[in-house]
């Protein structure tokens, strides 16, 4: 039969429809979900219920965390919180001293979060290549299916999405940059593959996203009054 990994991005987060948020918000570079991000986080859920799935594993972020407890909700598992599917630690979005909600913070919020897991790759600031998002996540991608070699989802961000599909099939071009896309990788004699699946993620939500633009001069003001 062989394994099937099954790699997803978050859903829509909160500051892509509605930038404002990060004018006051005390975690600016942590963004929850949007409202839509639950709606596409329920559709990503009820799409995997029956693909087999053991564990699931997701970023630290809060995005990734709601998105990943969401799915393990419709599915009855627990959440593996790993930092080797970190967002891109790039100095440009991410401030040196950026503080996330500990295991336990989260844990007490989403209680389907294991705290008997430890991370088994730890993500390092700062990370100022894209290679170095990509290693890391395609290390972190290896080192997760070697050890479980159950059907699994990762929960990640469109860097580590990207990182850790090439690090299981190799160096493919690889698009993540939909919201809470899917990607499923089979291995059948120690070969990895790539297979078409026939997800889709909620439309409508997507359609809510503003341009890029408005969120990154709003993130660009935050990050300035920290220099200044």
């Amino acid at each position: 039969m062989g394994q099937t990994v099954w790699i997803a991005r978050h859903g829509v987060r909160l500051d892509f429809v509605n930038p404002s948020w990060l004018e006051t918000a005390e975690r600016f570079y942590d963004s929850p979900l949007s409202v839509d991000g639950f709606k596409q986080a329920q559709t990503l859920g009820k799409y995997l219920r029956n693909k087999g799935i053991t564990h699931i594993f997701c970023s630290p972020f809060r995005r990734t965390v709601q998105t990943a407890h969401c799915v393990a909700e419709i599915l009855d598992l627990s959440v593996k919180v790993e930092s080797g599917l970190s967002e891109f630690l790039l100095p440009l979005w991410l401030p040196s001293n950026a503080e996330k909600f500990s295991i336990y913070q989260l844990a007490s919020e989403f209680p389907r979060i294991d705290l008997q897991y430890n991370s088994r790759v730890l993500a390092k600031y700062p990370e100022i290549t894209w290679q170095q998002i990509l290693t890391r996540a395609g290390n972190t991608a290896k080192a997760l299916v070697a050890e479980f070699p159950e059907n699994i989802l990762m929960v990640a961000h469109e860097a580590s999405v990207v990182g850790a599909v090439q690090g299981l099939i190799g160096n493919a071009v690889i698009d993540a940059s939909e919201l809470c896309c899917l990607f499923q990788v089979h291995e059948t004699s120690s070969h990895w593959s790539l297979e078409q699946n026939d997800y889709t993620p909620n439309p409508r939500a997507s359609s809510s996203i503003l341009p890029f633009s408005y969120y990154y001069n709003h993130i660009k003001r935050r990050l300035q009054g920290l220099w200044d």
